[in-house]
């Protein structure tokens, strides 16, 4: 029989209490630390989470700056409409369907029926009920990525059997509830069952009888001469005025944030966009009005000459009518008369508090009473950067009104228009070359993978053939891309540059807002467009997930 040893289990006893102590403590510490870091824990912005990309865009930077970047950012109408802070104007807009049309329809069939035979249908008479519910049933049939908000009622058309109708719109792929304007021409004949047909609809603004007239604005030069160039129109539907203060009373009861001119100026868009929105969330912490500066200086990456170029306006390149709906803004020049007016008039002067340091954290700004709250970046880069004012502990407290920052309504119009163009049926393919196709040692492969022969084969594997092909590059050889021509129908944006000439509204509306200067469509209105067209694409193949193996940040980057 096998002896124990009686010592031995103390020793096991105490040896599992021990692990048992031990195992129990590490519980404890593990509780301990979870409590704290939810305790302490500040979730993402909303806005930043719904778009990863944009987060590691913004948060990655080099030597306290941003890197060059010539792409176009993404703004609040990007984001998730979940986390959509703006009210919809159209919200009781209810978009036209299928129910829709056909209960019409039981109304006007209900009315017309003691009409015999078809004699009352022998001339299209446009005003005819049944002619618009005729047209809202091919479009809703026909254009499966638009959705159709109102329509007005149809006119004739050149001839006795055509009508011209207009309607209001948006795309599905649009997250903004900004609405756009198609009018087309139809031809009619009379079915077997006297109703209306539509045998032929025209494209993209044929129903030029259905266009809405607008407000002409005729400018003259000095000497009494008429210059050379269409007459100034407004889009009725953008409203770009300044808001004033009014009276010196208001402007003594009001809370201004003044933010001057930093190291930010003349950087790329995207650091601007960053700064700008830093600056923007500060006031909205400290409940305050926002002083804006609406002149932009575009960086030289985005223009041929590689020079910076000043002057440019805020609202050639974002919506500045939504920006004052989502904000409490006042424009710099405005702001500055009336600060100089109440000075010069007043014995006791505004009480201004000037902080000339970002370190002074928007906390410590809560409670200060003064009219004005003047931050001013006098000092070196990158000390002198907006955006340094939202980092540290505040980044905490402010959050970036992404909501508020809208794409100009007057490039999305010419997005719309080459969309529209193509009947809003076409694949897009993105063709990144330039610098990066030259730079064998961080893309080795890019530059061959994007030859024409090898987007010729890439791409016969992944669209249709004779399909709509819209190509958004940088490019610059136009004839580059002429070897898919035999088998798609290619597009570039050169293909519509008078949608930006002189005799295009977005050149009559640009200059009317310039006091009367032309505006050069500039390299970022240019990528701004090509990259939004590139997202309506009904199948969208980009470079560096479909063309080519290289990683999009240079080798080893994947």
């Amino acid at each position: 029989m096998k002896e124990t040893n009686p010592a031995a289990d103390p020793i096991g006893q105490n040896l599992i209490k021990l692990t048992s102590n031990v195992c129990f403590s590490v519980f404890v510490f593990s509780v301990l630390i979870f409590t704290v870091i939810a305790i302490t824990y500040q979730p993402p912005d909303p806005w930043l989470e719904s778009a990863p990309a944009l987060t590691k865009l913004f948060t990655q930077t080099e030597n306290a700056t941003f890197k060059i970047d010539d792409t176009v950012a993404k703004t609040g109408e990007d984001l998730q409409t979940e986390t959509a802070r703006a009210v919809s104007p159209t919200a009781d807009i209810k978009p036209i369907t299928d129910e829709m049309i056909k209960k019409e329809e039981e109304e006007v069939s209900n009315m017309t029926l003691k009409s015999s035979g078809c004699e009352d249908l022998e001339v299209v008479n446009c005003s005819d009920p049944r002619v618009l519910i005729t047209v809202e049933k091919f479009n809703l049939r026909l254009f499966k990525s638009i959705v159709f908000l109102d329509y007005q009622t149809p006119v004739h058309g050149s001839k006795q059997d055509e009508c011209d109708v207009s309607w209001r719109f948006r795309n599905k792929k649009e997250k903004s509830w900004r609405k756009y304007r198609d009018f087309r021409r139809f031809k009619f004949a009379i079915g077997d069952n006297c109703s209306y047909k539509i045998v032929h609809a025209g494209g993209w603004h044929s129903g030029i009888n259905a266009r809405r007239m607008r407000i002409r604005v005729n400018s003259t030069r000095s000497g009494g001469k008429t210059p050379r160039v269409a007459p100034l129109v407004r889009d009725d539907e953008i409203n770009d005025t300044i808001p004033s203060l009014g009276s010196e009373t208001n402007f003594r009861k009001g809370k201004y944030l003044y933010y001057s001119r930093g190291g930010d100026y003349c950087k790329g868009m995207n650091q601007y966009m960053w700064s700008f929105l830093c600056g923007l969330g500060e006031a909205m912490y400290l409940n305050r009005t926002f002083v804006m500066d609406l002149s932009i200086c575009l960086a030289g990456n985005y223009n041929p000459d590689g020079k910076d170029q000043e002057g440019k306006d805020f609202r050639f390149y974002f919506d500045f009518e939504h920006l004052k709906e989502e904000a409490s803004i006042v424009e710099e020049g405005e702001f500055l008369r009336d600060w100089k007016k109440w000075d010069r008039s007043r014995k006791k002067k505004v009480p201004v508090k000037k902080v000339v340091t970002h370190k002074m954290t928007p906390m410590q700004l809560r409670k200060d009473k003064s009219t004005i709250i003047w931050r001013q970046f006098d000092g070196q880069e990158p000390e002198n950067y907006w955006y340094r004012v939202c980092e540290g502990q505040a980044a905490k407290y402010i959050q970036r009104p992404w909501y508020a920052l809208w794409k100009s309504k007057r490039l999305m119009n010419i997005v719309t228009d080459i969309s529209g163009r193509m009947d809003w049926d076409f694949d897009a393919v993105h063709v990144i070359r330039g610098e990066k196709a030259q730079n064998k040692e961080l893309w080795p492969h890019l530059d061959a993978d994007t030859s024409p022969d090898a987007l010729v084969a890439k791409l016969q594997g992944l669209i249709q053939p004779w399909r709509n092909l819209y190509i958004a590059t940088n490019e610059r050889f136009y004839n580059y891309f002429d070897k898919l021509r035999s088998h798609f129908k290619v597009h570039l944006i050169d293909d519509y540059k008078e949608l930006w000439g002189n005799t295009s509204d977005w050149y009559n509306e640009t200059t009317l807002l310039n006091n009367g200067r032309p505006v050069e469509f500039d390299g970022y209105m240019r990528v701004a467009v090509d990259t939004e067209v590139l997202y309506r694409g009904k199948t969208r193949v980009e470079t560096f997930y479909n063309l080519t193996s290289d990683c999009k940040d240079g080798i080893n980057t994947c």
